[in-house]
C-alpha cells in the first residue's frame, strides 16, 4: 500500500504560497503559506504541515483503538480523538516537539482500567506514533 500527496510551492518562504493535493482528493489545490503555518493561530488562512500531521495522528490513533476495542468485545460507539502538535522555534529553525492526544470515548461495557490499557497500547502501536517516535507523545483518555 502506498499513499501520496503533492505540494507545489512558488516564491520565497515568507512571501510565497503553495497548494496541496492528496491522492483521495480530500485536498485539491488547497492553499498553504507562511502565514497559515507560522502566524495565523486561528487557522483560518489555510492549512499547514503540522495541522495535517495532527489530523493524521488523531485519525490513525482512533482507528487503531477502534480495532482493539472491537477485538476486546467492547466496540466503541464513538471515539473523539484530538492531537495537538507543538512546534517551537529552536535556533534558526522550527522543531516539532510533541503530539498530545486527548480522547473522549463512548464505549459501552468497558471498565476504565481496560480502556486505559487499550488506549495506551493503541497510542504506542498506531503507525503514525511509530513514525513520530523521535518526539514526545502523550495521551489523556477518558470514558464519557
Amino acid at each position: 500500500m502506498k499513499r501520496h500527496a503533492t505540494a507545489i510551492w512558488q516564491g520565497s518562504l515568507s512571501d510565497g504560497k503553495g497548494t496541496l493535493d492528496t491522492q483521495s482528493g480530500a485536498l485539491s489545490s488547497h492553499g498553504y503559506s507562511f502565514k497559515s503555518r507560522f502566524e495565523d493561530e486561528n487557522g483560518k488562512s489555510g492549512t499547514n504541515p503540522e495541522e495535517l500531521l495532527a489530523a493524521a495522528h488523531a485519525g490513525c490513533f482512533a482507528m487503531q483503538l477502534s480495532h482493539m476495542l472491537a477485538e476486546n468485545g467492547t466496540p466503541a460507539d464513538k471515539l473523539d480523538a484530538k492531537s495537538v502538535v507543538d512546534v517551537q522555534q529552536e535556533g534558526e529553525g522550527f522543531v516539532i516537539k510533541s503530539s498530545k492526544i486527548t480522547l473522549e470515548g463512548h464505549v459501552p461495557g468497558i471498565n476504565d482500567e481496560t480502556f486505559q490499557k487499550l488506549a495506551t497500547k493503541a497510542k504506542e502501536g498506531c503507525p503514525l506514533s511509530k513514525a513520530l517516535a523521535s518526539i514526545e507523545i502523550t495521551l489523556d483518555a477518558r470514558l464519557v
